[in-house]
């Protein structure tokens, strides 16, 4: 019984250590950091600047759905079914603002970073593609030469698209391999 606890246990802390969880917890805490700075933006300068045309917090923006929307002074409950949609709204401005900072600051720098990268990937490949390429070329030529060695005769196309000087006469038998 021991043996699989030791066992669990190694296996949390192997999870608990890989990158990707840490990571994900700096994310977190990052993120949480972030949402109190944006909150902070617009509880102070984008609730203000909307409130100009009415009330200074969104948060008192409401609607009364029935009844009129009182609250009694002796029991401090409210009369009447109050939508309170400025707190709706505030909230939905603190989203927009956090996910344009996000997608602005971080998604598209990396993805124009990771399109750059693939771009010089696919580059070198191209330039790898072309050594092979003049390799075989040469290799070519090596061979043709040395069949025109052997056999006397002047040396075949760098083509090797088949026997034959430049002059149109057989260098003799070719050895293809």
């Amino acid at each position: 019984m021991s043996e699989k606890k030791v066992s669990l246990l190694e296996g949390f802390k192997a999870f608990l250590m890989r990158g990707n969880v840490i990571d994900l917890a700096v994310a977190v805490v990052i993120g949480a950091a972030f949402t109190n700075i944006v909150n902070a933006v617009v509880k102070g300068i984008i609730n203000p600047l909307v409130g100009a045309f009415g009330t200074q917090d969104l948060d008192s923006y409401s609607s009364c759905l029935q009844g009129p929307c009182t609250t009694d002074p002796k029991t401090g409950e409210m009369d009447g079914i109050e939508i309170l949609w400025g707190s709706v709204l505030s909230a939905t401005l603190s989203f927009l603002i956090t996910a344009a900072v996000v997608y602005f600051l971080m998604v598209l720098p990396m993805a124009k970073y990771l399109a750059r990268r693939a771009a010089m990937q696919a580059a070198k490949e191209g330039v790898q593609e072309t050594l092979e390429v003049s390799e075989l070329e040469v290799l070519k030529e090596i061979r043709d030469a040395l069949v025109a060695q052997r056999t006397g005769g002047a040396p075949g196309p760098s083509s090797g698209d088949g026997p034959g000087g430049a002059d149109g006469t057989a260098a003799g038998p070719r050895e293809d391999r």
